[in-house]
């Protein structure tokens, strides 16, 4: 496969905003670089950062601006945030972790995964196709580990599988990886870009700067005629024109058969979707078709992804606490056919929690355990479709639905709604939801 040139980075020095995990390892990269590395958090966070490496904790970073030649943005900093507003009406260069990194590894092939739904269960999949064929593999990005702690620690052609969030996305400008995926598109993180229009712009940057020797992977069925860039585009989906079909029980690749589809290691509908993304990504960079059938069939998923923590007098206990939005939770109402006794709420990310009633009311789920923050907003959206029961809290949901389950039934946490309100992220909910149904 044919690398891409990175530009180079601009001149220091450099101001790095937020100090979260990305921002963390932008700054040792760049220190370590010989560059001079200011840091300002809002808030203030616990920062290891070595000597060197000037930190500056609850403020807004306005006051360092002029002493910046360059600026890395975390993603969790929102593009209006006055000293990001401020460096780019002042024409500093503000690059996001992402748009650094890829252009500190100038010898890795990347393959950016982006999506509303999947896009943690499909890079672990195309990192497990990789290592099926003894390929050398990271998975790195969104969730997991930071990119810029890459940086000189990879031998030369070694693939990155990299988790490509919109809010990554929306900072980068020259990022071009040799392979991009976009999973699906659905309403979420409204609270953040505003519109639909503008989340769907910054999840079709993974494709915006690609060149003609580089591949977009994308769902036949998404309706967007134009994913932008200059790559070829191969496309995955049940039609006659899908590239990686799914077609009468069997995935096929160009017309010939890959396959089966109840031979894939998980259940469901979204799954198979994840699984032609990931085939379709592999195939498309030459990697043995066989490998990929092997990976197709042994990955055996993701944690806080439809995850069965514990089964209890015949209760099966599911954690999906990545389950942040809508499309999610319904993604994982219809893999099961068990009644389902369901736990939701958290931040709702300012979503329109109205499509969950239909598939509540469809009589798979016999009940919702509501916590959080907008949990009187899901019970406004889902009154009269199921019994609800108002929780609060994590524990009390458990007890409450523990209490209600039979044997063959699902304890399901999926809760459409981010964690921030009681939890520090989603693993943290879903490590609680496993230790709770005694899955720990």
């Amino acid at each position: 496969m044919t690398l891409g040139l990175r530009p180079p980075l601009p001149a220091g020095p450099w101001l790095v905003v937020g100090l979260a995990r990305s921002g963390v390892a932008a700054a040792r990269v760049l220190h370590e670089r010989g560059e001079t590395v200011v840091g300002v958090d809002a808030g203030r966070p616990d920062v290891d950062l070595p000597e060197g490496v000037e930190v500056h904790l609850g403020a807004d970073g306005l006051a360092l601006l002029p002493h910046a030649r360059a600026v890395v943005k975390s993603p969790g900093v929102p593009a209006q945030a006055p000293v990001i507003a401020a460096a780019r009406a002042q024409g500093i260069p503000v690059l996001g972790e992402l748009e650094l990194a890829w252009r500190l590894l100038p010898d890795q092939p990347f393959v950016a995964v982006t999506g509303t739904n999947g896009k943690t269960t499909t890079v672990e999949w195309i990192g497990h196709i990789h290592r099926e064929a003894a390929l050398p593999v990271v998975v790195a990005g969104n969730v997991g580990t930071a990119l810029a702690s890459l940086v000189g620690a990879l031998t030369p052609g070694t693939v990155v599988v990299c988790e490509a969030s919109s809010f990554q996305l929306e900072d980068t400008s020259e990022f071009a990886p040799e392979v991009a995926v976009l999973l699906n598109v659905a309403e979420d993180h409204l609270d953040r870009h505003g519109t639909m229009d503008d989340y769907l712009a910054a999840k079709l940057r993974v494709f915006a700067a690609q060149g003609n020797d580089d591949v977009a992977v994308a769902p036949l069925d998404a309706g967007i005629e134009d994913l932008g860039g200059c790559a070829k585009r191969i496309c995955f989906g049940s039609g006659l024109d899908a590239d990686l079909a799914d077609r009468a029980g069997q995935l096929w690749w160009v017309d010939e058969p890959l396959l089966a589809v109840d031979e894939l290691g998980l259940r469901g509908a979204h799954n198979r979707e994840n699984a032609m993304a990931a085939a379709a990504a592999c195939l498309s960079m030459g990697v043995d078709v066989d490998a990929v059938r092997r990976g197709l069939r042994t990955f055996a998923g993701v944690r806080h992804r439809l995850e069965e923590v514990a089964v209890w007098r015949g209760v099966t206990y599911v954690n999906d606490s990545k389950a942040t939005n809508v499309g999610a939770t319904l993604v994982a109402l219809a893999a099961f056919d068990q009644p389902i006794h369901l736990i939701l709420g958290g931040q709702g990310k300012a979503q329109d929690f109205t499509p969950l009633r239909d598939a509540v009311a469809g009589g798979g789920v016999l009940g919702a355990y509501l916590i959080g923050e907008d949990a009187p907003l899901l019970h406004a959206a889902l009154d009269g479709a199921v019994p609800l029961l108002d929780c609060g809290t994590l524990d009390k949901a458990v007890s409450a639905a523990r209490l209600a389950a039979e044997p063959g039934e699902v304890v399901l946490l999926s809760p459409a709604c981010a964690s921030f309100d009681q939890y520090p992220n989603f693993e943290a909910r879903g490590d609680a939801f496993r230790a709770l149904t005694h899955g720990d």
